[in-house]
């Protein structure tokens, strides 16, 4: 029989959003549709520059009077600061609460639905798929029982991007498949670098896309090289935990089954599959 399983999640920061127009200005932020987010739902979304290339990635919960924002720890500062730039005279105010909530993740076989939110003596769980929830808490109430890494794992294996300080300005959402993860909604309202992420879509200029790779231990913002462009970088790693990681690549290069490397002489890293087609 499987049992709880629980790791305390360092990896992560949060942002809050609150006031009455907290819901308007992330909609008009990020790449996807909050307008429409149903009660009790989280949603994944990015955020851009002008040319169109992820500044963030986002869990967006709501929460009180607006929404908390988890995003890689060490984006926390500078995200904060330039978000912050847009409110102009917008109600709503952009805060730094990591240090309020502690972060967990749970391993609970027969959860809830994908993203269903739900709150609970001052916590907050939202149901990561059918065998995992992420729950904020005030207080340490949780004992961690297995390491973060297993939850990184889990993530790099359920093909979600994670935008950190390395990687931060370098994909445009199609090239982290940020769109297949649920992440971008076509059909909404214009935000920053949207017409960059809409002609990429639209006219099939994504020539990269985001692969799992096993066979060694990698970093995000680490270069990558294949075989059919020798001593020139062709690839950037995303996230990786132990063996495993999430990288751009050429489609090209993996199409036509071209090894990809550490570096340009290490052993070839395997290409595996993802729980999404591509």
């Amino acid at each position: 029989m499987a049992t709880t399983r629980i790791a305390k999640l360092e990896h992560y920061g949060l942002l809050q959003a609150a006031g009455a127009d907290a819901r308007a200005f992330l909609h008009a932020q990020l790449t996807n549709d909050l307008e429409n987010l149903p009660p009790g739902h989280a949603r994944y979304a990015g955020w851009c520059s002008a040319k169109g290339r992820l500044l963030a990635t986002f869990l967006v919960i709501p929460h009180g009077d607006g929404f908390l924002l988890q995003l890689s720890g060490d984006l926390v500062a500078t995200v904060l600061k330039r978000l912050s730039m847009f409110i102009l005279r917008s109600k709503v105010k952009i805060s730094d609460v990591s240090g309020a909530w502690l972060q967990y993740g749970v391993w609970e076989p027969g959860g809830a639905d994908a993203l269903a939110v739900s709150e609970s003596g001052g916590s907050v769980s939202v149901a990561i798929d059918a065998e995992r929830r992420l729950v904020l808490a005030p207080e340490g109430h949780h004992v961690p029982d297995a390491p973060e890494h297993d939850w990184m794992l889990a993530e790099v294996r359920a093909g979600r991007p994670l935008i950190a300080l390395p990687t931060q300005d370098q994909f445009v959402p199609q090239m982290v498949n940020l769109e297949l993860a649920g992440g971008v909604d076509f059909r909404k309202g214009c935000y920053p670098g949207q017409e960059v992420v809409a002609r990429a879509q639209y006219r099939g200029a994504v020539k990269r896309r985001m692969y799992r790779l096993r066979g060694a231990p990698l970093q995000a913002g680490q270069e990558l090289y294949s075989d059919d462009a020798p001593g020139q970088p062709s690839g950037m790693v995303v996230n990786a935990a132990g063996d495993e990681s999430l990288a751009v690549l050429q489609t090209s290069a993996v199409e036509a089954k071209s090894p990809v490397r550490a570096q340009p002489q290490a052993p070839a890293l395997e290409v595996l599959s993802l729980p999404y087609a591509q």
